[in-house]
């Protein structure tokens, strides 16, 4: 996790919106005379979407009177500076933290809801030298992306392990250093599948959340000014996305059928099973309760806690009311769909 300069964050959205759009830093914000939600994702079109696609083939967000798109993310793409320059209204990013950080910075993005109710992120290793307690990383080299070193900290300073006591090796997205013994433990989301599959039977999982760090994954947000002055179309949103996401649930091979069509990248057996674990992040005992989408003001603070004693907040600490917001959820709570 980076930290974010709000100066460079802005300077790359108002490029990032030109090159969008000829030079002209316009939203689209009607078709046919409904209201458009763009939603910038933080990543390139995959199965996160699968409630969204959904929900736009299910005809939710038509009965809701708004129309959805789609707008990809990538390595070249800060989302979180697109949606905060105004270009799009919607926006999702995979983690926590990274709104955090922007909310430090000044820079107006707000949560309004989150995708997954505990965060996949998770520690990997073989049954062999097993890792399966925060106290088993003592000696241990763990291979992690650059951008989930924040995570591995946090969670040694949660448990009050010293960072000396661990060997961190930079690594890529696949499983080739656990396999080969370059790495005693790798990180990855339980989401992904594909990747695990490698693993086989000599897995052991050892979730983030598990260890005390509770993060949230995939939250949506929009900027302060959205949200007081656009909240009934976030809230219609948030409505037909809630909707998908339990027809998903519900319906998992039809739900994969209409993924594959609307991004035909994607590989429907992968789909499918990822949809399986995914399902068990975006619907809980909580959203049993409080309907999809729902988060906790406790858990964040808790969060906001935790970076502000690594150090990670540079200009700031943020106060709990820039990073999040209970409004649409409030003004949801009788529509979206309690499952859990």
């Amino acid at each position: 996790m980076t930290r974010i300069d709000r100066r460079t964050l802005l300077k790359t959205a108002t490029a990032a919106g030109a090159a969008a759009t000829g030079g002209l830093l316009s939203i689209d914000a009607m078709a046919q005379g409904k209201p458009v939600v763009n939603l910038q994702l933080g990543w390139l079109l995959s199965g996160n979407q699968i409630g969204e696609v959904c929900a736009k083939a299910m005809g939710f967000y038509d009965q809701e009177g708004i129309e959805l798109r789609f707008q990809a993310g990538g390595p070249n793409i800060d989302g979180v500076a697109v949606v905060a320059a105004g270009r799009f209204e919607v926006g999702q990013v995979s983690s926590s933290p990274s709104l955090m950080l922007a909310a430090s910075q000044d820079i107006p993005v707000v949560c309004f809801a989150t995708g997954a109710q505990e965060h996949p992120y998770t520690f990997f290793s073989l049954k062999k030298n097993p890792v399966r307690e925060p106290k088993d990383f003592v000696g241990k080299k763990v291979g992690i992306q650059a951008t989930g070193v924040i995570l591995l900290r946090a969670l040694l300073a949660k448990n009050k392990i010293p960072e000396k006591d661990v060997t961190i090796v930079t690594i890529g997205a696949d499983m080739a250093p656990l396999m080969t013994g370059q790495v005693d433990v790798v990180t990855g989301w339980l989401t992904n599948t594909t990747a695990l599959a490698v693993l086989g039977d000599q897995r052991v999982d050892m979730r983030l959340w598990d260890t005390g760090v509770k993060l949230y994954a995939l939250p949506y947000y929009a900027t302060a000014t959205t949200i007081k002055t656009k909240a009934d179309v976030l809230a219609k949103f948030l409505t037909a996305t809630g909707k998908g996401w339990a027809y998903a649930a519900a319906n998992r091979d039809k739900a994969v059928e209409y993924l594959v069509k609307e991004f035909p990248n994607l590989v429907a057996k992968d789909e499918r099973d990822a949809l399986d674990v995914m399902v068990k992040y975006a619907f809980s005992a909580k959203t049993a309760q409080e309907g999809w989408g729902t988060m906790d003001p406790a858990i964040w603070q808790d969060q906001i806690n935790l970076y502000a004693q690594l150090d990670q907040f540079s200009k700031r600490t943020p106060k709990l009311e820039e990073v999040m917001t209970l409004e649409i959820l409030k003004m949801t709570a009788g529509s979206r769909p309690k499952v859990g």
